[in-house]
């Protein structure tokens, strides 16, 4: 069995779908709406969602520059 550290080292090694993606910000949106969260802890639950939508913008960048080379290049219509 794998232990945390090992687990947590090999998801930051794949890239994140966007439905883990928009689960993550779900939890730094909790995490940050919380009472009990520190001045700090916010300003890096603020970081970290920060790059979470840097890396769903990226992605869906990403996708739309494909939908696009295929209605280029195969004559699809857009849906």
């Amino acid at each position: 069995m794998k232990d945390k550290d090992t687990m947590v080292q090999e998801e930051q090694e794949r890239p994140l779908s966007l439905e883990e993606t928009f689960e993550q910000i779900e939890e730094v949106i909790a995490h940050l709406e919380a009472e009990e969260i520190t001045l700090e802890e916010s300003f890096q639950e603020y970081n970290r969602g920060m790059k979470l939508l840097q890396h769903c913008n990226a992605t869906i960048d990403q996708v739309e520059k494909k939908v696009l080379q295929i209605n280029e290049d195969g004559g699809l219509d857009e849906f």
